[in-house]
């Protein structure tokens, strides 16, 4: 049986979490504006294969348009990583292309979502189970910098195991807060 996943913003810093569904054998569709090739690992298991669909968040409905057509069926997750104004409106343009009950993990910025500072937005997809992941930054020689797409992609991974594993929704935090108040 073919699992698919819908990755949305996997040609980018979510693409080593779109390589690894690859590698354990998903159908995985990118929307994205820009092509990047993900290739299918040697050895992969099943029909895995990686699909590039030209998109943009401005225009959901093309988008899911697109997605619906390189998914061959209901996709079985959803991962998303989408600017925080055009979320609500491209998850529910995809959110009829999920199976019943498939997990979402939601990937936000700290800028965003911050647990500390007013938490982070309800899930869009009421109906999907959803973990949220909240990147931050990594404190290093007292400094911080940003997440590499290595540590990115291994904290989304891991909501990705807790979503598959029927885990209860929860908030994941990748590295360390903002040490500062956000401001808009």
């Amino acid at each position: 049986m073919t699992r698919r996943a819908l990755v949305i913003g996997g040609t980018g810093m979510l693409a080593g979490c779109a390589a690894a569904l690859l590698a354990e054998g998903w159908h995985v569709v990118l929307p994205s504006r820009r092509y990047a090739p993900i290739p299918t690992p040697a050895g992969s298991a099943g029909s895995a294969r990686a699909l590039w669909v030209e998109a943009n968040w401005s225009d959901p409905k093309g988008l899911a348009d697109g997605a619906e057509r390189a998914l061959g069926g209901k996709a079985d997750l959803l991962v998303a990583w989408v600017y925080g104004p055009a979320r609500p409106s491209v998850l529910r343009a995809v959110g009829p292309l999920l199976a019943a009950g498939a997990p979402v993990v939601e990937v936000h910025g700290s800028s965003s979502a911050n647990p500390l500072l007013g938490g982070c937005p309800d899930p869009v997809l009421e109906d999907h189970p959803t973990q949220q992941v909240v990147l931050g930054f990594v404190m290093q020689n007292g400094r911080t910098r940003w997440l590499t797409h290595a540590e990115i992609a291994a904290g989304v991974l891991d909501a990705v195991r807790r979503a598959l594993d029927g885990r209860p929704p929860a908030v994941h935090q990748v590295g360390e807060f903002r040490p500062y108040p956000v401001h808009h």
